[in-house]
């Protein structure tokens, strides 16, 4: 008899949108708000295009901590290798976006 993991990993595999919303609530809920306004926008208009592979990076990257993900996103370092890739490339390459915040009604935007 398979193991529970085992079993879970399979029905990810054949469920990519369930693993894609998995992916897209932990980048928007990573305990601080700052990564959570790196991280949320990101997935909500990356993940829908990601293969596989690139899922695995991003959930890779999701594993690093806080402060390594901002050195290696907006500080100027190079990650290790093995987060050095094409979604840290993404990722640097959106955060250099400027982006417009939430439009609230009734408010003019700034």
């Amino acid at each position: 008899m398979r193991d529970l993991h085992t079993a879970a990993c399979d029905f990810e595999e054949k469920s990519p949108d369930l693993r894609r919303q998995r992916l897209l609530f932990r980048c928007w809920h990573r305990g601080t708000q700052e990564s959570d306004l790196i991280l949320g926008p990101f997935a909500e208009t990356s993940l829908k295009g990601f293969n596989s592979g690139q899922l695995d990076r991003l959930e890779a990257l999701l594993d690093c901590t806080d402060p390594d993900l901002f050195d290696w996103i907006l500080g100027g370092f190079t990650p290790p290798p093995e987060h050095d890739h094409d979604v840290m490339q993404m990722l640097r390459d959106f955060s250099a976006r400027p982006h417009r915040g939430p439009q609230h009604r009734g408010q003019i935007p700034i």
